[in-house]
């Protein structure tokens, strides 16, 4: 039931796009002339020029030389990839680009949070990318991931985050203990005063104070 109960949330947040956050590219050609430069100077101009934010990993490294072919700016970047050795990721408010000795492979313990529920809540949040690998190891085994940096970083975040819902739900609320009482015994001469949370209560008699 739970599980279902994780899935169901997951869906209602929009489980319209499976294939990770949509890359807002124009489809006309992208016309860039150059002679000589670097690549990742490239690639900062290329997001630059169709407004979208970019971050280049320093081990992007290389220089274009020679006129590159007017293409879709999709086809742009993934001919770029392609000759470089890149990997791409946009996780819906800024592009990562990295390279591809960069990719991590992780084995994730899913306990007690199903692969169901999990695959589900990347697909809802759209961070699965057909490109990049999230599959389930033999049985109930650990889930193998791989992927860049940015992925892989969203994908554990996204596990920490069911097993934190999980963990809340299978222990019940701690019942808060009332405040303890202030009590202060007032001494005046024989008698005294008992004062329980600041409200004085009747004077004991004076033969109690002994």
């Amino acid at each position: 039931m739970k599980n279902l109960l994780y899935i169901g949330a997951f869906i209602l947040l929009g489980l319209v796009r499976a294939l990770g956050a949509p890359l807002p590219l124009p489809s006309a050609p992208y016309s860039y002339t150059v002679l000589d430069q670097d690549l990742a100077a490239a690639l900062q101009e290329f997001g630059n020029n169709l407004n979208i934010r970019i971050n280049v990993s320093t081990e992007v490294k290389g220089r274009i030389r020679g006129r590159m072919p007017d293409l879709a700016p999709r086809e742009f970047l993934e001919r770029l990839s392609k000759l470089y050795n890149l990997q791409w990721y946009y996780d819906g408010l800024v592009l990562y680009v990295s390279n591809a000795h960069e990719a991590q492979s992780r084995l994730l313990v899913l306990t007690p949070i199903t692969f169901e529920a999990f695959k589900a809540a990347l697909d809802a949040l759209n961070i699965s990318d057909e490109r990049y690998f999230v599959r389930p190891a033999a049985g109930d085994g650990p889930v193998f991931v791989s992927g860049p940096p940015r992925f892989i970083a969203l994908v554990d975040q996204t596990l920490k985050s069911l097993l934190a819902e999980a963990q809340a739900q299978r222990n019940p609320t701690i019942v808060e203990r009332p405040p303890q009482q202030s009590v202060l015994m007032m001494f005046r001469g024989s008698s005294s005063m008992v004062i329980r949370d600041g409200r004085p209560e009747s004077p004991l008699l004076p033969e109690a104070s002994h």
